[in-house]
């Protein structure tokens, strides 16, 4: 598809489309989660503060699964508009916390298509997404703020392999290293967890045969977990305020990869690294 073909003021139309939700923080999944990661922490109770970077495991997708794509993934993007790029990947986020979500609380989010953007790329065209959340308490006064990215691209080619992104060589002289099996079984749980049917994560001739991917894909928001608990952990005693991920290459449950970080003047930097000891993904994170 030429990038012409892509008519973006109609998409742009759309900026501003809001939605609301509401879920209640009940510690099953919260504790499913802390097993599926192998977490050191005693069972989640109710009143106990949901983790950071945790929320994926509520305000979960609710659609059938005649509505979801042969891929797996909804027709329905939420706020975001039907794209005529049908490919759907996780690029990042900024998170900020005014207060601590504690298990057993009833939340409502709302949520708010903030802007859409163009650009080409090496695979061709890309549409980035850029939504806006705020996740409210029983009380009506917001805890978390988030922007998370989400990039669109075309579908590869019957027989083509996915073209690998840019690869960034990720700092080595770091004082926090730990090494992650992404296994199948991971994967599998994460999906469930998050109710993320995408078959990129699960169904590895899929993922191989029709995508094109050396194996199966880990998770952005999985990746992002990890990384913001890695320096929660690397951080004992002290409060995330706010964190902000960006993703730059995929990562596959081919092979362990690393996460590294160091300390920052206001927190932590880390970072998820490739077995080729690139940058997968990059996260800053305020400590308070």
């Amino acid at each position: 598809m030429a990038t012409s073909a892509l008519d973006l003021d109609a998409l742009k139309t759309h900026v501003g489309r809001k939605q609301a939700a509401s879920d209640v923080l009940h510690p099953g999944p919260a504790n499913l989660l802390r097993l599926a990661l192998g977490r050191p922490e005693p069972e989640l109770r109710d009143g106990d503060p949901l983790p950071p970077a945790w929320l994926a495991l509520y305000f979960l997708p609710r659609f059938a699964t005649a509505d979801l794509r042969p891929d797996g993934s909804p027709r329905d993007a939420g706020v975001v508009p039907p794209m005529p790029l049908p490919r759907r990947m996780f690029a990042g986020e900024r998170v900020r916390f005014h207060r601590p979500l504690r298990l057993g609380e009833s939340v409502r989010r709302e949520t708010t298509l903030a802007d859409l953007s163009m650009k080409s790329g090496g695979t061709g065209p890309l549409v980035f997404a850029t939504v806006t959340s705020r996740v409210l308490g029983a009380d009506g006064v917001v805890a978390i703020e988030d922007e998370r990215r989400t990039v669109f691209r075309e579908e590869v080619k019957a027989g083509e392999r996915n073209q690998a992104p840019k690869r960034e060589p990720a700092p080595s002289d770091v004082p926090w290293r730990k090494h992650i099996t992404p296994d199948a079984v991971l994967l599998f749980r994460f999906s469930a967890l998050t109710f993320n049917s995408h078959r990129i994560h699960y169904d590895r001739p899929w993922a191989m045969e029709v995508e094109g991917y050396p194996g199966l894909v880990v998770h952005g928001p999985l990746t992002t977990t990890l990384l913001v608990d890695f320096a929660r952990d690397s951080n004992p005693g002290r409060r995330i305020v706010s964190y902000a991920t960006q993703a730059r290459a995929p990562l596959f449950d081919t092979a362990p990869f690393e996460l590294r970080g160091r300390p920052t003047e206001r927190g932590c930097e880390c970072w998820a690294v490739t077995p080729e000891g690139t940058v997968a993904m990059h996260c800053e994170v305020e400590l308070a």
